[in-house]
């Protein structure tokens, strides 16, 4: 055995648990650090081949592993912006460069621009809200994304465009037989506007329906003809919509409004009003922001209306702890960690959001403070093979004299 082989093994295995001693302060350090996950130092030996019985001494070498898909637990917070992910995914930021990354680190705040930054100053991601539909996302890659933006939000006022009317008319009605409901819209300058909608029954499972607006005497609608089925099924209009003129008012505009009353039916039951609202908002001052479970961010108003803005996108890759960390509690794309794929929370493969949530570091310190002393007692025991290995030498030189 050669005796260079054993102090340079001494070397190796102290190095090893230098590197590990590394691990454990910064895990220590960012115990309390939103959202950070815990590095972990693994072992593998070195074997150097042995000839005609002499055993040639290895080594040991390190690899840092990182626990990034142990989920923290969560402290509960008042600010709605604080956000944790329950379950898989990754909030996306952006730097002042531009970069995306992905971070489990949601200790947002609303900045005077209107953006949600976390503590490092990365700025939230994600897309426009689409109320008929979620915003088509490029699954592979962070194109389309834009900040969550909040501002110019302080007085709104949203005319309505588009709406639902769904009713039940009574099959035995007699022809002739009328009645009337009505309904709320909102005009450009945020005032609420009752349209009347009157139904009359023309004939054996055909009804007709007509809609006045206030202040104008010429129908915003019809007569429009209503044709039932058999089961008393609406048939005609075949698109199960109706459009109400555009009137003016006051000086404000109600625009054009597309209803749909594809579910009104006539059968053997009182008249009912089964579901009937519009889109719009009237004028109101922000009260606060909301966001939903499945991080729709939305804004609340004085009045009681809650005002969809944005949704946002969540990153997910099929081997998280293969990701490569960056200062800031970030994490980009690696070789090993596979492709960044783009979802939504809630959705298959994504965790839910939690407003008004951290996620804790997933660090135990009980476990670092153990795995410390193991180090340091192996260190001194590998110095100890490096100290025998020296002193031996000291013997082997001291023979010539």
């Amino acid at each position: 055995m050669s005796l260079y082989g054993t102090m340079r093994t001494g070397v190796s295995g102290m190095n090893a648990q230098a590197n590990r001693l590394g691990t454990v302060g910064d895990n220590i350090a960012n115990s309390s650090t939103v959202g950070y996950k815990k590095a972990s130092v693994q072992f593998s030996s070195m074997i150097l081949p042995t000839t005609d019985g002499a055993y040639n001494s290895g080594g040991v070498e390190t690899d840092v592993r990182y626990s990034i898909s142990t989920q923290g637990t969560f402290s509960y917070t008042t600010s709605k912006t604080d956000l944790a992910i329950n379950g898989a995914g990754f909030f996306i930021v952006k730097g002042d460069d531009g970069t995306p990354y992905m971070t489990r680190a949601g200790a947002f705040v609303l900045q005077d621009d209107g953006t949600l930054k976390n503590t490092a100053g990365y700025t939230l991601q994600g897309y426009e809200y689409d109320s008929n539909a979620d915003p088509t996302i490029v699954v592979n890659g962070f194109d389309g994304l834009q900040n969550v933006d909040l501002s110019g939000s302080g007085i709104s006022a949203v005319a309505s465009t588009t709406g639902v009317l769904n009713v039940n008319l009574p099959n035995g009605a007699a022809v002739g037989f009328e009645q009337k409901t009505s309904l709320k819209v909102f005009d450009s300058q945020g005032s609420s506007r009752l349209v009347e909608f009157v139904y009359k029954k023309v004939n054996a499972n055909e009804w007709t329906v007509t809609a006045t607006g206030p202040g104008t005497p010429a129908a915003l609608l019809g007569p429009e003809s209503l044709i039932f089925d058999t089961n008393g099924k609406l048939t005609d209009p075949a698109t199960g919509e109706l459009t109400l003129d555009e009137f003016d008012i006051d000086g404000a505009v109600v625009p054009e409004i597309k209803l749909q009353i594809g579910d009104t039916t006539q059968l053997a039951s009182a008249f009912s009003v089964e579901r009937g609202n519009v889109n719009g908002n009237a004028a109101s001052k922000v009260k606060g922001y909301e966001i939903d479970d499945k991080g729709i961010v939305s804004i609340a108003y004085q009045n009681g209306d809650l005002v969809p803005k944005f949704r946002v996108a969540l990153a997910s890759v099929q081997s998280p702890d293969n990701l490569n960390p960056v200062a800031g509690n970030l994490y980009t794309q690696s070789n090993d960690s596979g492709v960044v794929i783009l979802g939504y929370a809630g959705s298959s493969g994504f965790g839910k959001i939690i407003s008004s949530a951290l996620e804790d570091s997933n660090v135990d310190v009980a476990e670092e403070l153990t795995a410390m002393i193991e180090s340091q007692r192996n260190y001194t025991a590998n110095s100890k093979v490096f100290q025998t290995g020296s002193e031996l030498m000291e013997v082997l030189v001291n023979l010539k004299r």
